[in-house]
């Protein structure tokens, strides 16, 4: 079993890559320089709009995409139109993706994250440090515990009602912007 596993995530890992090495150069994200091994906390905030602190991060790109701000440890679900259909916190994994357009490579119901907790919703859109796939996920028990720093973890973690939230909205292929 454990064998297929390790044959789905380099598969995922591969066609991840793919898709990143063929971002057309209009949605491309320029290359930044820090580590995309940084914990979230380590990436600097975007400036806010003090009258509208939950608004979409401008430079976030338009059209219906999902947008994940590193430094805000936050989530929108952008619809048509650029209407915010649903903004909520999340919790950063060990390793994050560099900022830039990806695009859900794969989803899962129900899974074991790779730090041994049950997860459901397991929606897959990123690679980060050559082999760690990233992806938006729910733990079954509602938790939403800070990753232990010295395991290399891929999962950004949400609450159950926000992962129903984001498994509804972000189907294969469905953009995914990260922002610092």
């Amino acid at each position: 079993m454990s064998g297929l596993t390790a044959a789905a995530l380099a598969a995922v890992g591969f066609l991840a890559y793919q898709a990143s090495a063929n971002v057309p150069a209009s949605l491309a994200a320029p290359k930044p320089k820090a580590s995309s091994s940084a914990p979230a906390t380590g990436h600097a905030a975007r400036p806010k709009d003090k009258d509208h602190p939950l608004a979409v991060p401008a430079g976030s790109g338009s059209g219906t995409r999902v947008v994940y701000a590193l430094g805000d440890r936050r989530v929108w679900l952008v619809g048509p139109g650029g209407k915010t259909v649903r903004t909520f916190a999340v919790m950063p994994s060990s390793v994050s993706p560099k900022p830039g357009v990806y695009k859900v490579s794969s989803r899962s119901g129900a899974i074991k994250g790779s730090d041994g907790v049950p997860i459901e919703h397991v929606v897959r859109f990123a690679v980060a440090d050559g082999n760690v796939p990233v992806g938006f996920s729910a733990a079954k028990d509602d938790s939403m515990e800070s990753p232990d720093p010295s395991r290399r973890t891929g999962g950004v973690r949400m609450k159950r009602a926000d992962g129903n939230a984001m498994w509804t909205f972000a189907t294969v292929d469905v953009k995914v912007v990260v922002v610092p």
